[in-house]
């Protein structure tokens, strides 16, 4: 009996002993679940601040690109306005030239149509005739080079925002305002009007809404 009594004390205490172990490793597993949970929460942390730096990232690499477009726009114009302003104070010694070449054009065939003594007559300062011509075309391609463009007039019709009418006169048939003549040449400037062109136009006539339908009446002026 005493016996049965010992061992029964034996296991109890082996159990108690048991219990007394575990309870420890349970105590030491805990704070390791919490110290995960803190490195999840960090990390999660960590990943948000890492999005909104990307985020802010990519905003600055999109200002610094429109900086950057804006900047070669506003170069590009400041250029445009700089060459645009040469060319125009080029233009007067343009319109000299293509004067003096048109003389000595006209004074040519005035020679040319002449009888007699005049028509073995050779040219007078050929060279002179010549030189003006070279440097009137060696001008001409570098100002075409650069955007220059000459405005079409002669045959076209009337264009307020190409052509300025210095001159007008009625003319007899039906349809829209033509420039007849050339006074001053024209030009654009890689698209946009660098000066007009002052030009003769014939007004175009119209019918009138009004009494007889045959009846033709002037257009308004140019």
């Amino acid at each position: 009996m005493r016996l049965a009594e010992d061992d029964n004390e034996n296991v109890e205490g082996e159990e108690a002993d048991m219990k007394q172990e575990a309870a420890p490793s349970e105590l030491e597993h805990k704070p390791q679940q919490e110290k995960l949970q803190t490195l999840k929460h960090q990390l999660e942390q960590e990943r948000k601040k890492s999005d909104d730096y990307l985020t802010r990232l990519k905003y600055l690499q999109a200002d610094h690109e429109n900086y950057r477009m804006r900047m070669e726009r506003e170069l590009r114009e400041m250029e445009d306005f700089s060459t645009a302003k040469l060319i125009s104070k080029l233009l007067p010694v343009l319109d000299e030239l293509e004067l003096a070449s048109a003389t000595q054009r006209a004074q040519q065939q005035q020679e040319a149509s002449e009888e007699g003594e005049a028509m073995q007559r050779p040219a007078e300062h050929p060279a002179v005739s010549e030189g003006i011509t070279m440097v009137l075309k060696n001008m001409m391609a570098v100002l075409q080079a650069e955007g220059v463009k000459p405005i079409e007039a002669i045959g076209m019709q009337f264009d307020p925002k190409l052509h300025e009418a210095v001159d007008k006169v009625e003319g007899d048939r039906l349809g829209d305002d033509i420039v007849i003549e050339e006074i001053r040449r024209g030009y654009t400037f890689r698209h946009r009007l660098l000066r007009p062109s002052l030009v003769k136009v014939e007004l175009g006539r119209r019918r009138t809404n009004k009494g007889n339908e045959n009846k033709e009446a002037p257009k308004e002026g140019a």
